[in-house]
């Protein structure tokens, strides 16, 4: 009779493990109800049951360390703990309680910027001057003009622009829909707190730091490779009225740290960064480079240059040294700035 009823605990303890090592995984997620303790009390109760077999009693505890089966829930917690966050906007401070998953890009830099950290999935829709990357979502909405009823028929959970009339930004706020506006960059440095703050607004701040950190060390390269450049005079054209852009945009920006010395410099009187000059003084500066910013919107390039009047006497004509550029790349203040100064380092070294 011994002998059976040692037998029949042995029985016991083999069932109490087998049980308790198909139950360890959900034992272990539901640790927070107390579960757990309960599996490691059966383990027990099996222990006291046969103290001579301590190995094959321990066998439960070390089951219950499913640890793998609880890593998605550890990656996904990075997202949901960095809503809702607080952005400090040009319009004043704005507060995203949940990650925006229906975004509205209404800025063209704005829409190159979130795809490039990585938020292209958050985008719902984008304006219709939003031609870059190919996938992103095109929409008739006008970013020049937005209507209101046409935005709200979307249902987006976020709307990003470079600018709004107060009348849609209110529309917005009445129906709870967040505004972020982010206006065009002076600076480069005004870049970068862009695309850092989209990454914040989207979840996606450790891509966006990625991107900080690729255009700063690209720009620095190019910049080093145009150090030995000749530092020449230039004319940059936004369209065909002569309007062109100082050393305190962004775009001028670029052409300091390559060493170009702009004549638009000289003329802005009113400071606004981006003033019209008038062909008299083009003319009077005779600049060694002309950079031209209107091919895709206005059709101009070293042929139309060189039948305006006047203009075939100008060094950069007579020398062959206009430079057509990509107008979008020229004026969009998103990553692609690095392939802007690409462009004109690439340019100024076929000059040489």
């Amino acid at each position: 009779m011994k002998i059976l009823k040692k037998l029949f605990t042995l029985a016991i303890v083999a069932f109490l493990i087998s049980v308790a090592a198909s139950c360890s995984s959900s034992e272990t997620q539901t640790n927070a109800s107390g579960e757990r303790a309960d599996a490691t009390s059966s383990s027990q109760e099996a222990e006291s049951a046969e103290a001579e077999e301590p190995a094959e009693v321990e066998e439960p505890a070390e089951a219950e360390e499913p640890a793998e089966a609880e890593e998605p829930t550890e990656a996904e917690e990075p997202v949901a703990e960095a809503f809702p966050v607080t952005l400090q906007t040009a319009m004043g401070e704005l507060i995203l309680d949940t990650q925006p998953m229906r975004i509205l890009s209404l800025s063209p830099t704005a829409t190159e910027i979130l795809f490039a950290i990585g938020a292209g999935d958050q985008v719902f829709a984008v304006d219709d001057q939003s031609n870059y990357p190919p996938e992103a979502p095109t929409s008739d909405i006008s970013g020049w003009s937005p209507n209101l009823e046409a935005i709200l028929a979307l249902e987006p959970d976020l709307v990003v622009h470079s600018y709004l009339p107060e009348d849609i930004e209110q529309g917005l706020a009445n129906v709870g829909i967040p505004s972020l506006a982010q206006f065009s960059a002076m600076t480069l440095e005004d870049t970068y707190q862009q695309i850092q703050q989209l990454g914040q607004a989207t979840g996606n701040s450790e891509q966006a730091e990625n991107v900080v950190l690729e255009m700063e060390q690209k720009i620095d390269e190019l910049v080093t490779r145009a150090s030995g450049l000749t530092p020449y005079t230039f004319y940059h054209e936004l369209d065909q009225t002569y309007y062109s852009v100082t050393s305190t945009t962004f775009i001028g920006q670029v052409y300091a740290m390559i060493g170009l010395t702009n004549i638009a410099d000289a003329a802005d009187e009113s400071g606004s960064g981006y003033p019209q000059l008038s062909e008299e003084y083009i003319l009077s500066q005779d600049p060694d480079l002309i950079f031209l910013a209107d091919t895709k919107c206005c059709g101009q390039s070293a042929e139309t240059v060189s039948e305006r009047n006047g203009w075939n006497a100008l060094t950069a004509v007579s020398e062959g040294k206009v430079i057509e550029l990509d107008d979008d790349i020229a004026s969009r203040w998103g990553p692609r700035v690095v392939d802007f100064f690409e462009a004109v380092v690439v340019a100024m070294e076929q000059i040489e």
